[in-house]
């Protein structure tokens, strides 16, 4: 356990530091960690907000501007919508499905696929249940039977399990993958563990500083086992890994699963807080 992050920062020039769950709780920000972020900017790092979120980076700045977080506490936002998007220019003719609330239909803006419904699509791209209040990835067991037989390919621009919003875990569409998958039907993921998002990110830093970065000078933060510490692990960087988010109760002094939560994803990050401060 660290305590501050002022311990390590000095040797990072490049911080990949997630969102939901280590600057905001989807509610309000961490005044904490906005500021740890900003300090080790003014101390020469570029801080890179890396999220699964499925919407393009532009508007999750915005969007979290209005939950508290400063905008300079950090230089730009890569989001999984942002690959999502990738991979559908990639894809001009395909005819997509959006499974997901409404509020992330805006994603497809200025894309050229064509959006259908589930009876005449080519690829189905899931942003998380129609309803994340109510509704859990089970829902969906009789549409993916419906899906799978006619190979259609579910592109998740979301692949967290689960995320924070207040003191409530809401399924993302990461779950809904997840059974896809199990039920035999063929998944690609567009945000963290995966490359892509990474291969972005890093480009997006080197082209801000001007110089390459080496994998030892870069830093990923996050509270998702599977995604950020899974994701910096095969990337080959380092990870400080928040304890306070997703997994809080796996962390708690009564159960502290530590061992076995980083045994699961063999990987382990250099150091641990419970909430990001300097």
């Amino acid at each position: 356990m660290l305590s501050g992050f002022g311990t390590i920062a000095p040797k990072y020039k490049l911080l990949l530091s997630d969102v939901w769950g280590v600057v905001h709780n989807g509610v309000a920000a961490y005044p904490a960690a906005c500021e740890a972020l900003k300090t080790a900017r003014k101390n020469g790092a570029t801080v890179i907000l890396i999220s699964n979120a499925p919407r393009p980076g532009v508007v999750v700045a915005k969007q979290i501007a209005k939950w508290g977080v400063p905008a300079d506490c950090y230089d730009t936002v890569v989001a999984s919508g942002d690959v999502a998007r990738t991979e559908l220019e990639a894809r001009p003719e395909a005819k997509l499905f959006h499974l997901g609330p409404a509020r992330d239909l805006p994603n497809y803006d200025g894309l050229p696929n064509k959006m259908v419904g589930e009876d005449e699509c080519d690829i189905v791209v899931v942003t998380g249940p129609f309803n994340d209040e109510v509704e859990v990835a089970e829902d969906y067991r009789a549409m993916f039977e419906r899906l799978i037989p006619r190979n259609i390919l579910m592109l998740c621009a979301n692949p967290d399990l689960v995320v924070e919003r207040g003191d409530k875990l809401i399924v993302c569409a990461g779950a809904l993958a997840m059974l896809y998958e199990e039920m035999g039907g063929k998944a690609i993921y567009a945000g963290k563990p995966h490359a892509p998002i990474y291969d972005q990110v890093v480009a997006v830093a080197e082209k801000m500083r001007g110089e390459k970065i080496r994998k030892e000078e870069m830093l990923a933060i996050g509270d998702g086992a599977r995604t950020d510490l899974k994701g910096a692990a095969l990337q080959g960087i380092d990870c400080l890994f928040i304890t306070g988010g997703i997994h809080a109760e796996d962390f708690s002094e009564e159960k502290n699963r530590a061992g076995e939560i980083f045994a699961e994803q063999a990987a382990w990050p250099v150091g641990m807080m419970r909430r990001l401060h300097w």
